[in-house]
């Protein structure tokens, strides 16, 4: 990701959540999906809500990086039913051993995070691809 500045990652912040909130992602869940210490409250989330920015740390911005396309695959996979994204994230699917794609990224961590981005983005994965052939 480009460098960003504080208010641009603030709004990126605020975006983040409000996509866990359209995929009806647990409060819990959203702190591990960050990459946040378990420990973390789940009180922190309120903040990015309002005027705090995501911490601007590399594992962060990968996951955030990641998180931005897989909301772009799935709006672009269903681009007349905004829901379609809570569905898929949490419906199983027999590409994971059948698991939710939202346990994928829960439990996987960041390979996770890219099974589903490259499942879903056949042009990120198409780019991925060809870099490593060169």
């Amino acid at each position: 990701m480009p460098a960003l500045t504080y208010d641009d990652r603030v709004q990126l912040a605020r975006l983040i959540v409000t996509l866990f909130d359209s995929w009806e992602v647990r409060a819990e869940d959203q702190v591990a999906l960050l990459g946040l210490p378990p420990e973390t409250s789940t009180l922190v989330l309120r903040r990015y809500y309002e005027n705090e920015p995501l911490p601007d740390e590399p594992a962060m911005n990968e996951r955030v990086d990641h998180l931005l396309g897989i909301a772009d695959a799935l709006r672009t996979s269903y681009p007349h039913n905004a829901h379609m994204g809570a569905i898929w994230m949490n419906r199983r699917n027999n590409r994971f051993d059948n698991r939710t794609p939202l346990a994928v990224l829960l439990e996987d961590g960041l390979p996770g995070f890219f099974a589903i981005r490259t499942h879903l983005d056949c042009a990120y994965d198409w780019d991925i691809s060809g870099s490593k052939v060169r």
